[in-house]
């Protein structure tokens, strides 16, 4: 057990002596990082959701939010017409398990 304190408290004093090195790297001016995507190729739809994700984050952001529960729900709504189509009827399925 002593063996288990000692290698701790070696750790806590060697991360505590490492602790203003890794400050001093975090300091460090690095010039900042610009995340864009590259429009030259699209058209329509695609291009203008390219440069809303250039232009702002949050309205990107939002607008997926918005957007992918809405194309989830579509195709669920298709997913079942085309079911009911076929035969598959999963309005009136009795479970199995009783």
């Amino acid at each position: 057990m002593r063996k288990l304190w000692v290698k701790i408290t070696g750790l806590v004093i060697m991360l505590m002596a490492a602790l203003p090195q890794i400050a001093m790297a975090a300091a460090d001016k690095a010039p900042p990082i610009v995340i864009v995507a590259d429009t030259r190729k699209f058209t329509g739809w695609e291009a203008w959701f390219t440069n809303l994700y250039n232009e702002s984050h949050i309205y990107f952001a939002l607008l997926t939010v918005v957007v992918i529960p809405i194309v989830g729900v579509c195709l669920g709504l298709l997913a079942d017409l085309i079911m009911s189509h076929i035969g598959i009827d999963l309005h009136s399925r009795e479970l199995a398990e009783h």
